[in-house]
């Protein structure tokens, strides 16, 4: 796949000035392989990076820059930056989050189970695992997971992929 190479500003990402958010238009997210996550590595003028591009359900993707590489980048809120990168086949292993992370290791059935699909199906796993509104839903998760894949599943069920929640408190949004 050719690399994709547009011009866009950097919104402002929940209340600090340092976080900030890369948005893709729907122009540039049909030109990756998937309109679900999909993994890239690029440049920002310049800095090399690899991240997840998430989709926000309305045909956009997005990613944060975290405080750190902001700075070093000496990029601000706002500041007009090309983006240049290319989709990449390896994925690497998503963050587990800590409660999952604690079932999977109590349940060696399931964690062989979780070793032994790809890394796409395990960031797909988590995506489906912090997708609960109710804290209720998210403490019963651990559990049903650990049971899904111990069924056979290898992917979430009634999961759909492009409906990746969009960042909270992001300018790009809240102007909608």
């Amino acid at each position: 796949m050719s690399k994709i190479t547009f011009k866009t500003k950097l919104y402002k990402y929940e209340d600090n000035d340092l976080n900030s958010l890369i948005i893709l238009s729907k122009n540039e997210g049909i030109k990756l392989p998937s309109q679900g996550t999909s993994m890239v590595e690029g440049s920002i003028n310049g800095f090399n990076f690899r991240v997840a591009l998430e989709p926000d359900g309305k045909g956009n993707h997005w990613f944060i820059i975290d405080k750190k590489n902001t700075k070093l980048m000496g990029l601000d809120i706002g500041d007009s930056v090309i983006l240049e990168f290319s989709p990449i086949k390896v994925w690497p292993e998503p963050k587990v989050p800590k409660d999952l992370e604690d079932a999977l290791k109590s349940d060696s059935q399931a964690y062989n189970l979780w070793i032994d699909i790809t890394p796409m199906a395990r960031w797909d796993w988590i995506h489906w695992f912090e997708s609960v509104k109710l804290e209720k839903t998210r403490m019963e998760r651990p559990s049903k997971l650990c049971s899904m894949l111990k069924a056979g599943k290898r992917r979430p069920c009634c999961f759909n992929r492009t409906l990746i929640t969009k960042p909270k408190n992001a300018e790009f949004y809240n102007k909608k």
